[in-house]
This record gives C-alpha cells, structure tokens and sequence, in this order.
C-alpha cells in the first residue's frame, strides 16, 4: 500500500498541506463457504493488500474526494438528500451517514485514496475502503468512542442501505479486526470471534484468479439459501431446538432424506460438513499441522464443486493443476461461480505450480489467470 503515492495526490488535489493517513486491508477466507447464513463460522484474515487514505477536516459542511485510482473527483453534502451518483463515492458518503446516525459529528473533509486490492477478485476491496474511512472518521470526529465491532457494522450497513448489497458482517469484520499472523474464527450466529495462529513457515499462500465471474450468481445464490431452509424446516419437526444447520448433524439430516428433494439435501449435507472442517481446521492450526489444513481445503473445493454446485469449469480446472502439483491445499474462494482459488502451496512447489497453472490454463482457456501473493496482516490503523 503505497502512502506517498496518496500523499503527493492528496497534496496535488487539495491545499498543498497534509491530513493523517489511514489503512485498511482486504480479506481472504481460508475456509468457511456459505456457513455464515446458516448460523455457523468463517474464518477470515486481514490481507497485505487494501485500501488507504489521506484526510484533513475542511472547515465546511462538504466532504470534497479524490479516487487517485478512478482519476475521478466528486463533492458532496453530508445530509440525506445528498447521496452522490458515482458509486465509489457512496461508500464514502455511507460511512459517513452512517457514523452521523451513531452520534459522531462529521463535518467536511478533503480526501484522496488508492488502493491494491484488486477488484473483483474476492478480497472485498468494498470492505476495504468503508473500513478505512469508518475508523478514521471515529477518530477525527468521533473521539474514538465507536468500538470495533460497530465500526465493522457501519460498513455492513454502508452496504446495506447506500450501495444496495445484502452482505453479511465477515467483510467488514476482518477489515477492522485483523492481525497479522492470526486468523479470526467467527461464529456467524453469536458474533463471538477467536484468533487462531497462522504462521505457514515454509509455504506461501496464493491466489489464482480464473478472471471469471458468472451472472447467476445471485439467483443461484437465493436457491440454495432456500434449500438449506427447507431442510432445517423439516428438521425442526422433529427436532424443535434446531434453527440453523449449524444445529443439526448427518444423521439428523438422514431422518428427512426422504422428506426433501435429493438437492436440498445434497445442499445440506455440504454446509453441515463444511461447519465441521472449519472447527477441524482450527483444531491443526493450533498444533501447525497445515497437511490437514491443506487436506480439508481439497474437501471444500470438492463439496462446493460436487454437492453445493457453486463451482464452475474455470476453477475445477485450477483445483485439478494444484493437485497434481502437489499443492497442501486448494479450493474456490468465495461464494463460486468464479472468481479465485486460494491455494497452501509448500515454497519448493510454488515456482512450478505457478508457471504450470499460467500455462495450462492460458492452453485451455485462451487468457492467462491472475496470481496474487497475499500475507495475513494487520487490520484499520492509522499510519501517519
């Protein structure tokens, strides 16, 4: 994350005089997918990559930004009615609407921000950005008085209620919460959080991008939602303690197979395992055995491919070149439908796997994938 790079802008764009800079990461999650909506855990960590800016109190009621990556400059009130029209620039003026309905009086400001979360790769470069300026408007304006976790939630709602995306809360969560050399177990239910030690000596973790992302995502989305409450609906008759997935087991979900269609069920079966591994994952990560780690990422990738059919051609293909490379561990990251596979790959391997999925990749689809090296770091703070 380059600072003077945002500086020379910042200094350039406005009155030639400096702010305090502020950052935020990006995320990946080792392991987790499509548990968070069926009440169990993810497990996310704060990225290398993210978002950072510069800002200064202006002395007007204006907030006046500068995107240095989008070379794009918009202006706008801190009132309701003044939502801008540039879509990077809502996320902006959300975090400030949002801290405004907390209590903290926002007053205008310059602003510039880059960033090195690359778009679209599933690192949540949103997050990223509403983070930033989430924890540095608390503390310009706010005293500091917002703790973490509604500094989390200020972007979650941003998302919400200015940019017209229904996420969840582990986005955000990570941003604000994330040190390096620790990944957090959240439970999705009871926000109760645990850092684990990650500290892979010996291997590097990657991402290859298949450069793809699908259109049905959301739709597709939405089914399976309803798949995996259809099954915790029949469930629930006979066990009434039972409100989400994460409260039943396999044989549980046995006793309504012939009540459910073959896919819910298949559905169901996918994120009652995938809870499990997250709990297994953590459990090896305590001990630093990453074998099983890598071993339940496989597991993943196959029950997200074969079972919850979130995968898609692209990244099967991926999971495959890693396996046969000897890679610890591999699976899609994300909600699927493309996107990224996240990858454990011992640092003897990482030169050959790397070329060997560029080219066979590249051969079968005609575009080179993206790679992108990512360390676990710490989460929003101010750097200067």
């Amino acid at each position: 994350m380059d600072i003077e790079n945002v500086r020379s802008r910042f200094i350039k764009h406005f009155d030639g005089t400096t702010g305090h800079v502020y950052a935020s990461p990006g995320r990946i999650n080792l392991i987790g997918e499509h548990t968070d909506y069926n009440g169990g855990f993810v497990f996310p960590g704060a990225i290398d990559k993210g978002m950072v800016a510069e800002i200064k109190p202006n002395g007007t009621d204006k907030v006046h930004a500068y995107s240095i990556d989008l070379k794009d400059y918009v202006e706008f009130g801190l009132n309701e009615e003044d939502a801008p029209r540039a879509s990077w620039a809502r996320y902006i003026f959300g975090v400030c609407r949002e801290m405004i309905k907390r209590g903290v009086d926002v007053k205008g400001f310059n602003t510039a921000f880059a960033g090195d979360v690359p778009l679209g790769a599933g690192m949540s470069s949103s997050a990223a950005l509403e983070s930033t300026y989430a924890f540095a408007l608390n503390e310009i304006f706010g005293e500091g008085k917002i703790d973490k976790f509604e500094l989390a939630k200020v972007g979650q709602s941003t998302e919400h209620n200015y940019c017209g995306v229904k996420c969840g809360i582990m986005d955000q969560f990570a941003s604000v919460f994330g040190k390096a050399g620790s990944l957090i177990r959240l439970d999705c239910r009871s926000l109760e959080y645990q850092y684990f030690p990650f500290n892979p000596i010996g291997y590097r973790l990657v991402l290859v991008d298949s450069v793809v992302k699908h259109e049905l995502a959301s739709s597709a989305y939405n089914k399976r939602r309803e798949s995996c409450e259809t099954a915790v609906a029949k469930i629930q008759k006979r066990h009434p303690h039972v409100e989400f997935l994460r409260d039943c087991n396999m044989s549980m979900l046995e006793e309504v197979k012939t009540e459910i269609s073959a896919e819910d069920y298949m559905r169901a079966e996918y994120v009652i395992e995938e809870i499990q591994r997250v709990l297994d994952v953590c459990d090896a990560l305590e001990i630093g055995d990453y074998e099983t780690v890598g071993k339940k990422m496989y597991e993943t990738h196959h029950g997200m491919s074969k079972l919850y059919e979130v995968s898609c051609e692209e990244l099967d293909f991926l999971n495959d070149v890693a396996k046969e490379c000897g890679v610890t561990g591999s699976r899609v990251m994300g909600g699927g439908f493309g996107g990224c596979t996240i990858n454990l790959v011992k640092d003897e391997l990482y030169d050959s796997f790397i070329s060997n999925a560029k080219d066979s990749f590249t051969a079968k689809f005609g575009r080179s994938p993206k790679v992108y090296d990512v360390v676990i770091s710490d989460g929003a703070r101010k750097l200067v």
